[in-house]
């Protein structure tokens, strides 16, 4: 090998070596800096992705006696039998109500009440209260995307955590790739 293919080996490995190191410092205190809302992040979705077989994580989906929406109650007396059997078996007053999810093929309404995480089921039918329970999955998946401090956190949060894990996951492919590349070099 001469003396000018040898120096350009060199370069090539100085330079390559030198990318290494800066992609294992970026690497490294990115991937500190990211961990902690990683690790949350991980440990919320695997509990969500979890949800509709754990009864402690969200209620199961009850059934009511007709799924024929030509029998159902209004909606607005389902809202009030729904504050009420949270009033009665719960002893919770004046607890608004977040939203109301109709399920046409169980036959049930699920309210969800914005304090406290609490759902009720009725029958859509008669109104009879099928289930008052919490739905912790909820919170969790407020703790999850982190809307649990706020909407601009959330926003502002996910974008971070986003970009910083294509960040973190192109470095670590150069932190595999340079090593067999300066290696492939160096055996010339």
């Amino acid at each position: 090998m001469s003396s000018s293919t040898s120096t350009r080996t060199k370069q090539k490995v100085r330079s390559l070596a030198d990318r290494l190191r800066n992609f294992r410092v970026y690497h490294r205190y990115l991937g500190l800096s990211l961990g902690v809302f990683i690790l949350i992040s991980s440990v919320t979705g695997i509990l969500l992705g979890w949800k509709k077989d754990v009864d402690l994580l969200q209620p199961p989906t009850q059934k009511g006696a007709s799924t024929d929406l030509q029998q159902w109650l209004p909606l607005s007396e389902l809202a009030a039998r729904s504050l009420a059997g949270l009033d009665s078996a719960e002893a919770i007053y004046e607890n608004p109500i977040e939203r109301i999810e109709a399920r046409p093929d169980k036959g049930i309404v699920k309210t969800i009440f914005r304090d406290g995480s609490w759902e009720v089921q009725l029958d859509a039918s008669n109104g009879k209260v099928l289930s008052v329970a919490r739905r912790h999955s909820d919170w969790i998946e407020k703790v999850h995307d982190g809307s649990i401090i706020s909407d601009l956190f959330k926003l502002v949060s996910m974008n971070v955590l986003g970009f910083g894990l294509v960040f973190i996951s192109c470095t670590g492919f150069f932190l595999w790739f340079y090593p067999k590349k300066i290696r492939k070099i160096k055996s010339r």
